[in-house]
Order: C-alpha cells, then sequence, then structure tokens
C-alpha cells in the first residue's frame, strides 16, 4: 500500500502485544455496587430456602395449634343446658324498657340487654299452655293486641295482659315483633319467636317463664301453624361450626 505524500507510514502503525483501550477504564464504585447487590441477592435466595424448608419440614405447626386453642374456649365452658321455664302465674309483667336487638329471625337473638344478661340458648321449648304471654301494641293501629292474643290463645297458650306497650317502646319496634323474657324464659321466647317471622328478642330481670309479644309496625300477622312449626324445628337446629382452614384458627 503506498503511503500518502507527506505522512510517514510509520508513525501509524501497532507495534508491542497490547491494543489501545476502545473506552474509558471501569470505575471501582461500580465494581463494589456489584458486588453489593450480589451479596443481597444470595441472602434474599437463603432466606426464601429456609422458609421452604420450614413449610415442608412442618416446623411451626404446634406454635400454630397452641395459638389456636388458646383462640377457642373448650366445649366445658359453653353454656349450661336450659332450666324448665317456671309455672305460668298469670299475673301480668312489668313493661320492659331498653335497647332491641337486630331484628330478621325467626330464632330469637342472644343479643345483651341493658336490663340484664343475654338470653341462653334454648335447647328446649315448653308446651304453649305453659307458657303465659302478654300481648302488647307498640303501634298506632287499634285492636291489633286484642286480635293477635285472640290467636295465640287458639294456638294453646296462655294470655296475660293485652293491652298498649310502654311509652318506652311505642313506635320503636321496627320490625314484626319482640320478644322480652327473662333467663328462664328461653325456651318460651323461642316458641314465641316460631310464630311470626321477623321476631326480635330482648332480656330483662323478671324471674318467671312469661314473655312479652311486643307487636311491631311490620307485623300483619302471625304464620300458619304448619309454617310456625316448620320454623320452630329450623330455629332448634344446632348451628354448624366451620372447620377451619390450614394455617388458619
Amino acid at each position: 500500500m503506498l503511503t500518502p505524500q507527506g505522512l510517514k507510514g510509520k508513525q501509524f502503525r501497532i507495534t508491542g502485544t497490547s491494543y489501545p483501550r476502545l473506552g474509558p477504564p471501569p470505575k471501582r464504585g461500580r465494581r463494589v455496587l456489584m458486588l453489593i447487590g450480589s451479596l443481597l441477592a444470595l441472602a434474599l435466595i437463603a432466606l426464601g430456602g429456609v422458609q421452604v424448608v420450614d413449610i415442608f419440614t412442618g416446623k411451626g405447626k404446634h406454635g400454630t395449634a397452641q395459638a389456636c386453642a388458646s383462640a377457642h374456649p373448650s366445649a366445658s365452658a359453653a353454656g349450661k343446658p336450659l332450666a324448665a321455664p317456671a309455672t305460668a302465674s298469670g299475673s301480668p309483667s312489668a313493661g320492659a324498657s331498653g335497647s332491641p336487638s337486630a331484628a330478621g329471625s325467626a330464632a330469637p337473638s342472644t343479643a345483651p340487654s341493658a336490663l340484664g344478661s343475654p338470653l341462653p340458648a334454648a335447647t328446649a321449648v315448653p308446651q304453649p299452655q305453659t307458657v303465659t304471654v302478654n300481648v302488647l301494641n307498640a303501634t298506632d293501629k287499634a285492636g291489633l293486641a286484642a286480635k293477635t292474643a285472640d290467636e295465640l290463645k287458639k294456638r294453646g297458650f296462655t294470655v296475660g295482659k293485652v293491652g298498649n306497650a310502654p311509652s318506652a317502646l311505642q313506635k320503636k319496634v321496627p320490625g314484626a315483633a319482640e320478644l322480652v323474657a327473662g333467663q328462664s324464659g328461653a325456651g318460651a321466647a323461642t316458641l314465641l319467636g316460631a310464630q311470626v317471622t321477623g321476631a326480635s328478642t330482648m332480656a330483662d330481670t323478671r324471674t318467671d317463664g312469661s314473655v312479652d309479644f311486643v307487636i311491631g309496625d311490620a307485623y300483619t300477622a302471625l304464620l300458619d301453624p304448619n309454617a310456625a312449626a316448620a320454623a320452630l324445628t329450623e330455629a332448634m337446629k344446632p348451628s354448624p361450626s366451620a372447620s377451619p382452614l390450614p394455617g388458619n384458627c
């Protein structure tokens, strides 16, 4: 190859065993960052491996079981069976006051009342003739208490007081009915709650087995006897307990 005039070709020849660098040399700070990132990645991989080993070897299950056992009380601490309701005396009960529990179920609820402890869950219901029921009208519909009392009497209940509800409950029962009873009247409240759709319950401090049947704004009529019997059977069914998911209490 001919060398252009005025240029000396020897000046542009590459000599020796090394080649000139085509870019800037790598910085030391970049190497340090790459080393730190590699160490962090290895640490995360090691931590994940330990957790996977714990899952497959079953470690930690014993502690979870102890936590679940402490969160749920034993069956022996459950409520005692309902005692037999007291014999109906036929005397009118005092007017009940307090805040009602949520309505919407034929089975009486067990929400606590400001007047007493909550009603226990009924394990048995008495015969209608042993239950004294006071029918009280908390609406502005005249004659509703007397009509309902006659229907309950036909079904075998012993009717006590019939009239208007106390002023504390007037126009304050949004559901179909509110059943007010004491501790010994839980079974009777369950029996009466099956006679109407949308009844709620409230506990007070009475000691007998009587029940106040307070008629609410949504009340129209009692259920058909066959429908009431079916509602009572449904209300007495034990509530199924859901099995916990693995790893959950």
